[in-house]
């Protein structure tokens, strides 16, 4: 359990480097859009996250369509969840838009290792996209 998060965070922190630098070479070298740069980094951000997730960080021998459909929805709902919070904390609430990244992301990061963990990679149990078929 301990390596199990250990190499979560290992990934996470590399997953974040990914999509900083998709993100830099598309606006900067490439003269993309920044909002399609920003689309573009957050789709191979999640596509290396699974990849990395799949296979050092829970061992998963499961389908590929299945948890990979899985994994895009919950990231998708954790960007939601993202983006409301913000809104919430600084739009709203008027705290600090740095403090409020942070908070933010550490909600995200235990929402999605827990997401990951015990819903799209659940050894034990159907995932969520095979429990919606039947």
């Amino acid at each position: 359990m301990k390596q199990e998060v250990i190499s979560y965070l290992f990934f996470g922190v590399l997953t974040t480097l990914i999509n900083f630098i998709t993100y830099l070479i598309m606006t900067d070298l490439l003269g993309v859009h920044y909002t399609v740069a920003t689309a573009l980094a957050w789709f191979f951000a999640v596509l290396f996250a699974y990849i990395t997730n799949k296979i050092y960080v829970f061992k998963s021998k499961g389908n590929i369509i299945k948890e990979l459909g899985s994994f895009i929805i919950f990231r998708l709902l954790s960007l939601g969840l993202d983006l409301a919070l913000m809104i919430l904390l600084v739009s709203y609430l008027h705290v600090n838009d740095l403090f409020s990244k942070v908070a933010v992301n550490v909600i995200i990061v235990i929402l999605n290792y827990v997401l990951s963990k015990f819903v799209i990679f659940n050894k034990g149990k159907a995932s969520v996209a095979e429990r919606s078929h039947d």
